[in-house]
Protein backbone atom coordinates (compact mmCIF):
# COMPACT_ATOMS: atom_id res chain seq x y z
CA UNK A 1 0.00 0.00 0.00
CA UNK A 2 1.52 3.58 -0.82
CA UNK A 3 2.37 5.98 1.94
CA UNK A 4 -0.21 8.90 2.64
CA UNK A 5 1.94 11.23 0.58
CA UNK A 6 1.75 9.34 -2.65
CA UNK A 7 -1.33 8.80 -4.75
CA UNK A 8 -0.96 5.30 -6.53
CA UNK A 9 -3.76 6.84 -9.44
CA UNK A 10 -2.39 9.61 -10.14
CA UNK A 11 1.27 9.51 -12.59
CA UNK A 12 3.22 12.20 -12.35
CA UNK A 13 2.94 14.04 -15.99
CA UNK A 14 6.61 14.08 -16.66
CA UNK A 15 8.18 10.44 -15.68
CA UNK A 16 5.05 8.37 -15.19
CA UNK A 17 6.25 7.95 -11.44
CA UNK A 18 3.10 8.32 -8.62
CA UNK A 19 2.20 11.72 -8.06
CA UNK A 20 3.42 13.19 -4.23
CA UNK A 21 1.38 15.81 -2.52
CA UNK A 22 4.07 17.90 -1.86
CA UNK A 23 4.60 18.29 -5.59
CA UNK A 24 1.32 17.56 -7.27
CA UNK A 25 0.75 16.84 -10.06
CA UNK A 26 4.66 15.77 -10.32
CA UNK A 27 6.16 13.13 -7.97
CA UNK A 28 9.35 15.45 -7.28
CA UNK A 29 10.64 19.00 -7.66
CA UNK A 30 12.85 17.84 -10.18
CA UNK A 31 10.26 16.94 -12.57
CA UNK A 32 8.12 20.39 -11.42
CA UNK A 33 11.50 22.25 -12.68
CA UNK A 34 11.20 20.33 -15.91
CA UNK A 35 7.98 21.25 -16.60
CA UNK A 36 8.56 25.12 -15.89
CA UNK A 37 11.45 24.57 -18.52
CA UNK A 38 8.93 23.22 -20.83
CA UNK A 39 6.71 26.12 -20.23
CA UNK A 40 9.15 28.71 -20.13
CA UNK A 41 10.89 27.69 -23.67
CA UNK A 42 7.33 27.45 -25.54
CA UNK A 43 7.28 23.77 -25.33
CA UNK A 44 3.31 23.50 -24.88
CA UNK A 45 3.01 26.45 -27.60
CA UNK A 46 -0.12 25.85 -29.71
CA UNK A 47 0.58 26.57 -33.12
CA UNK A 48 -1.49 29.68 -34.48
CA UNK A 49 -1.82 31.14 -37.47
CA UNK A 50 -3.09 34.45 -35.99
CA UNK A 51 -0.49 37.14 -34.64
CA UNK A 52 -0.65 39.32 -31.43
CA UNK A 53 -2.05 42.59 -31.87
CA UNK A 54 0.34 45.37 -32.51
CA UNK A 55 2.60 42.76 -34.20
CA UNK A 56 4.41 44.21 -36.91
CA UNK A 57 4.88 42.13 -40.46
CA UNK A 58 2.38 42.04 -43.40
CA UNK A 59 -0.99 43.75 -43.15
CA UNK A 60 -3.70 41.96 -42.94
CA UNK A 61 -6.42 40.90 -45.23
CA UNK A 62 -8.93 43.84 -44.13
CA UNK A 63 -6.16 46.35 -43.75
CA UNK A 64 -5.24 48.68 -45.87
CA UNK A 65 -1.56 48.37 -47.78
CA UNK A 66 0.83 51.34 -46.97
CA UNK A 67 2.34 53.48 -49.90
CA UNK A 68 5.00 53.28 -51.10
Amino acid sequence: MPSPSTNALAACPICGKPTVDRYRPFCSARCQEVDLGRWLKGGYRMPTEERPEGSIGEPEDNEPAGRD
